[in-house]
């Protein structure tokens, strides 16, 4: 668990994180480097979930290892469909990190959100459903482990 103290405003409590894959931990299939070892380090904090259409074909084999949970998701409205996965984790005790238009609505559902901007670029729509944006995956899982950033970006 991961408590944020927020200066005006209500803390977070976060249990777990709901991460998407392609464009957030990896682009074009690969995950990025220092993705692994941070979410090693989390996860002794956080239930980590990675949340996928996983475009590529490549998740299983690029988090092999890790302690995590895998979802790749099946053809349908998978905004809707990680929606309902955070929902049903307890969304007020949810943080999500993404980039695409298909985590729009997880951004939006969840306690804390948290944009990327990386190789893949990112929708309009997920930038502005987040409450938090993040120049990279690297910048955005330094927030959850250095807790104390997310207090000073947070402060009303």
């Amino acid at each position: 668990m991961i408590d944020v103290p927020v200066p005006g405003a209500e803390s977070l409590r976060l249990e777990h994180l709901v991460a998407d894959f392609n464009g957030t931990l990896a682009v074009d299939g690969s995950l990025l480097p220092g993705v692994a070892d941070r979410l090693r380090v989390l996860a002794d904090r956080l239930a980590i979930h990675v949340v996928t259409a996983d475009t590529f074909g490549l998740a299983a084999r690029a988090l092999h290892g890790l302690p995590l949970r895998l979802t790749v998701l099946a053809d349908g409205p998978h905004a809707v469909a990680k929606q309902r996965y955070a929902q049903n984790l307890g969304a007020q005790h949810c943080a999500a990190i993404g980039n695409g238009r298909n985590d729009e609505l997880l951004l939006a559902t969840v306690k804390l959100g948290i944009a990327v901007i990386q190789g893949e670029g990112a929708a309009l729509r997920s930038l502005l459903k987040a409450e938090v944006l993040a120049p990279d995956i690297g910048t955005a899982l330094d927030l959850l482990l250095h807790p104390t950033r997310l207090s000073a970006t947070l402060r009303r």
